[in-house]
């Protein structure tokens, strides 16, 4: 079959960046496979149908490969509209805005950022809008890593998201909204770390451990609050708060 209307827009403000980005057919799917090392660059994809994919790798569904993001001061603005479609892909980049939105029922969002080199002075905000969504993300995985702003709405039942901060001074504002939600929550590593969770819904499973790092030179104490707020039956809540050197 012909390959969908892809509407996507690159702006490079500077000559800074060297990016390579194709899309191909694969049965009824558009695909987006890219390579970005430079820094300033805005980047705005739009992709609206069934199984549409933002590629770094994934084989047997198609796209194999790409989806390599390196540089800093980045902009990404990025909307999938439809069912099955997945976004994966290596990211590393500093003081970078991203804002995510996927509408939709089973589509997966899998990244991982910073791993093998920084992850500084990021905001990031997503939505997921829809049923049986798959979230995996890692922001920094032992990287240096710095002043996360990250704000997360999820409106929709039996999601699923497995979310991993590894970051100093973060603040997390997360607000769900339907049932049967299984989320597994970590922050760790950071000086100041703050959560705020606002949850309706039912019969969820919900995990959550933050951990304080090592203090900075000349901080005596440093600390992690959890502001919770559920409106929920028949659900499994477990909190974990623990200091650096506490196992």
């Amino acid at each position: 079959e012909k390959m969908k209307t892809l509407n996507k827009l690159i702006a490079f403000p500077f000559l800074l960046c060297s990016t390579a980005i194709y899309a191909q057919a694969a049965s009824t799917d558009n695909e987006i496979l890219l390579d970005q090392s430079g820094d300033t660059l805005t980047l705005t994809v739009d992709q609206v149908g069934y199984g549409n994919k933002l590629c770094g790798t994934i084989a047997s569904g198609v796209c194999s490969g790409d989806w390599i993001f390196t540089g800093v001061t980045n902009t990404f603005d990025i909307d999938m509209i439809g069912n099955l479609n997945k976004i994966f892909g290596p990211t590393i980049t500093d003081s970078t805005d991203v804002d995510l939105l996927l509408t939709g029922d089973s589509n997966q969002f899998d990244w991982n950022v910073g791993a093998g080199g920084s992850a500084d002075s990021s905001v990031v905000d997503v939505s997921i809008l829809g049923d049986s969504n798959t979230l995996d993300l890692d922001w920094a995985a032992n990287a240096s890593s710095e002043r996360l702003d990250f704000d997360l709405v999820i409106d929709g039942d039996s999601n699923n998201w497995d979310i991993n901060i590894d970051a100093d001074d973060v603040t997390w504002n997360f607000d769900v909204l339907g049932s049967s939600n299984d989320f597994n929550l970590t922050q760790k590593d950071g000086s100041d770390q703050s959560m705020t969770i606002e949850w309706i819904g039912s019969n969820g499973d919900v995990d959550i451990m933050q951990q304080s790092g090592t203090c900075p030179t000349g901080v005596s104490s440093c600390f992690g609050v959890i502001a919770a707020e559920f409106d929920t039956e028949n659900a499994v809540v477990n909190i974990v708060q623990k200091d650096a050197g506490d196992t």
